[in-house]
């Protein structure tokens, strides 16, 4: 099992030195990767399920904030949980992205890509918020292409974007493509999870059944696309305080990695709660050993 830990701006705040400290100290403690969230912007009842969100709730730019994690660690995986994909133009974004991984010499490697589930915020980024997942199917293909293109150029013709003969470099660090996994709560994700992603990262309010189901249709939608689901990796969220006992369920799931967040507002209370964690499942010597 894999240990990820997340630092959401809305709860914990925005103080740069809170940040970094957070992410050394998860670091030093053997998590595997850090996570933050995006929302581009918000606005007055904006409504996701039954909760309406504030629309003061400061939400930073992700890939800055990881760009900023990066420069302030070593060895910790960055990640997105979720980032907007189809609120990005996929040129742009696959630029900025290989900028990340390699100026963190190959550490962006847990983007996770969902719809969004705001109608005002699409509005305002100009997207059809009906068309947005066939948007984020594009935008991936766009991506991977630039990634793998070489001096000679790649050309695309789609639905929403299309270009000829593009290069794009500087590559990812050291690969081909960074992995793309998939968030979301609804059986597309999971379909588009297993037709076009490296992983799938469900969202929480799902019944032990529906998870199942959906993993089911992730895995088969990877087989019918040619793809090894084997290959597919599953990312859960847990809480800070969950038992050994927790997590073994989640591992006989197939869960392959647990996405927590400290529950504290206080940093010294954070790094007590990481530390913690960090023990009670031996994150340090796990990582040791491998």
């Amino acid at each position: 099992m894999k240990f990820g830990i997340s630092y959401s701006t809305p709860y914990h705040g925005i103080d740069p030195d809170t940040i970094m400290a957070y992410a050394q100290h998860a670091e030093d403690c053997g998590f595997e990767s850090l996570y933050v969230p995006e929302h581009v912007a918000l606005y007055p009842g904006a409504m996701v399920g039954r909760f309406e969100l504030p629309p003061s709730l400061p939400y930073f730019d992700p890939l800055d904030c990881l760009s900023f994690v990066a420069a302030a660690t070593r060895r910790i995986l960055l990640g997105t949980g979720v980032l907007l994909l189809p609120y990005h133009h996929p040129v742009i974004l696959a630029k900025r992205l290989a900028t990340v991984d390699v100026l963190s010499k190959g550490r962006m490697r847990l983007l996770t890509a969902g719809l969004g589930s705001l109608p005002g915020e699409a509005r305002a980024m100009g997207v059809d918020f009906s068309t947005r997942g066939r948007r984020a199917d594009e935008a991936i293909d766009v991506m991977r292409l630039l990634w793998a293109g070489g001096q000679d150029g790649v050309s695309f013709d789609g639905e929403f974007f299309t270009f000829d003969d593009l290069c794009q470099f500087p590559k990812p660090y050291g690969v081909t493509h960074l992995p793309i996994h998939i968030g979301g709560s609804s059986r597309a994700a999971a379909r588009r999870a297993g037709r076009r992603g490296d992983g799938y990262f469900p969202g929480g309010a799902l019944d032990p059944n529906e998870r199942a189901i959906q993993m089911d249709i992730a895995r088969s939608a990877a087989t019918e696309a040619g793809r090894d689901p084997e290959t597919l990796e599953y990312t859960r969220s847990g809480s800070i305080d969950m038992t050994i006992d927790q997590v073994e369920a989640f591992a006989a799931q197939g869960v392959t990695r647990i996405v927590v967040s400290a529950s504290a507002t206080e940093s010294d209370r954070q790094h007590e709660e990481m530390s913690a964690f960090a023990q009670r499942f031996a994150l340090l010597q796990t990582r040791s050993a491998g």
